[in-house]
């Protein structure tokens, strides 16, 4: 009766009046994270000559797919390769990420394992100690032999301490104790427990941090900066950019412009950097719906439940 009573008093709480006030905030909020998008969509398909003269607008008064023309046209062949290398990438990178965070996560989350203190400490202090960028590359290069291959782009972000802290919170509020100790008592390993009992339970856990580190892969460019010599292994991030510093290169710079067909008119310069930005956020933006329920039942973890 007490809970009943307590669960009524919340509901009286937010009254007609205050939950369309909220509904108006949250619907301000999602059109200020969606038109951004929108308006870049809508400034890659404007005519460059309409852009110089009109300024920006949400919609083209001429429409041009000029600046992916000249993205595709330039480089398609590197392009495609990649955005292999980088799917290929994202998709090993997030499977061996969340695989050590979840293992890493759990073990630290039993009550019954004597060192979970110390690797819950060791993991902290490398978050709020880096080693610096120096050490790192050292490590990479001379320690691992990784530099100028793919593992480069792995590696160094196969752990993230973030993703570890939000899981080992998700087991110990998710994964009831008693079910793991009855699964001891009739013989389960260790492996078995966690792959058939408490993996089940932490879908929602694991697609949070998988989308986490997705997005940490499908972005990241500064390993390949560091690490990478070979065309043939530059992700689709690093490839964008420096098609981006060349075409601003080629903008600024009146000598190399006047001797393109054309002169710097011919140049779709604002457009095709608006399609950069479309390009490498496009595959991101289509698959974060299939994520959107799970990643949203992993971040309201510990949340009051009815």
């Amino acid at each position: 009766m007490k809970k009943k009573k307590i669960t009524q008093v919340s509901v009286r709480q937010f009254n007609k009046p205050v939950n369309l006030i909220f509904n108006i905030i949250i619907a301000i909020f999602a059109l200020s994270c969606i038109l951004p998008f929108l308006f870049v969509v809508a400034i890659s398909v404007t005519k460059e000559s309409a852009i110089m003269s009109h300024g920006y607008s949400f919609w083209p008064s001429q429409f041009s797919f000029d600046g992916y023309t000249f993205l595709f046209g330039q480089m398609k062949s590197q392009i495609l390769q990649s955005l292999l290398v980088t799917v290929t990438v994202t998709v090993s990178g997030t499977i061996l990420n969340s695989s050590i965070v979840s293992l890493y996560a759990y073990a630290i989350s039993r009550n019954n394992f004597p060192f979970r203190k110390f690797f819950t400490i060791f993991a902290l202090i490398t978050m709020l100690f880096s080693p610096g960028m120096v050490a790192t590359y050292l490590v990479t290069t001379n320690l691992l032999h990784l530099g100028d291959t793919i593992f480069a782009l792995i590696v160094p972000s196969m752990v993230n301490v973030f993703n570890i802290i939000v899981m080992r919170t998700f087991f110990k509020r998710s994964v009831p104790d008693a079910i793991i100790e009855s699964a001891r008592i009739d013989g389960a390993s260790e492996m078995r427990i966690f792959t058939q009992i408490v993996l089940p339970l932490a879908v929602p856990g694991v697609a949070t941090i998988s989308l986490f580190a997705a997005l940490g892969y499908w972005n990241d460019w500064f390993n390949a900066l560091l690490y990478i010599q070979n065309d043939n292994l530059i992700p689709l991030q690093y490839l964008l950019m420096k098609i981006q510093n060349n075409l601003q290169y080629l903008m600024q710079n009146a000598v190399a412009g006047a001797q393109l067909q054309g002169g710097l008119a011919s140049l779709p310069g604002e457009s095709a950097r608006m399609a950069i930005v479309v390009v490498s956020i496009l595959p991101i933006v289509i698959s974060y719906p299939f994520f959107q329920r799970y990643f949203v039942r992993g971040l309201t973890i510990g949340g009051v439940k009815e």
